[in-house]
């Protein structure tokens, strides 16, 4: 029995030896080092910005509360709204990708589905809400291949009213400049999102092309 025992004793003491051979390499490890099959972010270079607003969404004019229209713009002098809509697309988000300067080469494409912003009524009563949706896609210039799938993005944003809104104006805050500033902070956001894989509250994946 006592051979046995000291088998027994001989190899627990070289486990914990080795134990504590591990812990003493893991512990003098860089706090740096590269974990084994990390793969690094993908990072966007934005070539490209092209705004879509489909001559098929419904414009209203009407000065009531809350028009039955996709677009419903007061912000611009009255005119062709499907264009100052995608005016006001294609500088916000030219303005939000600016800064995307990556490794990857990417063009994104946006196609507007709705822009209801408020009319004379609303605005200058209860206020209410800027309701601006929109698909989103990339595609790699390299390749021309789509890079993901296509987002239905959700850009609602908080519309003032009444006296808050006279005095927003005041100021220099007009409907343009917030929907312009908010829209360039959504499209920032949405691709640095999508770069590091981190999944965006805005909106849900709708299909892919």
């Amino acid at each position: 029995m006592k051979p046995m025992k000291s088998i027994i004793l001989a190899a627990m003491v070289l486990g914990v030896s080795a134990c504590s051979q591990n812990s003493q390499v893991s512990r003098n490890d860089p706090l740096n080092a590269p974990l084994v099959g990390a793969v690094p972010a993908v990072t966007f270079n934005v070539q490209d910005v092209r705004i879509s607003v489909p001559a098929s969404l419904s414009v209203s004019e009407a000065n009531i509360y809350y028009p039955s229209a996709d677009i419903v713009w007061r912000g611009d002098v009255f005119g062709e709204r499907h264009q100052q809509v995608q005016t006001i697309f294609q500088d916000a988000m030219d303005r939000g990708v600016k800064d995307l300067n990556g490794s990857r080469a990417v063009i994104v494409n946006i196609e507007v589905q709705r822009f209801h912003s408020l009319t004379e009524r609303a605005r200058y009563t209860v206020g209410g809400m800027h309701s601006i949706k929109f698909t989103m896609s990339l595609r790699d210039v390299q390749t021309g291949a789509i890079i993901g799938k296509t987002r239905l993005v959700n850009a609602d944003l908080k519309a003032f009213g009444g006296k808050k809104a006279v005095a927003a104006e005041h100021r220099g805050l007009t409907q343009k400049v917030r929907i312009s500033d908010h829209l360039a902070d959504v499209i920032r956001n949405e691709l640095i999102g999508q770069q590091s894989g981190a999944v965006i509250a805005n909106g849900p994946i709708v299909a892919s092309e």
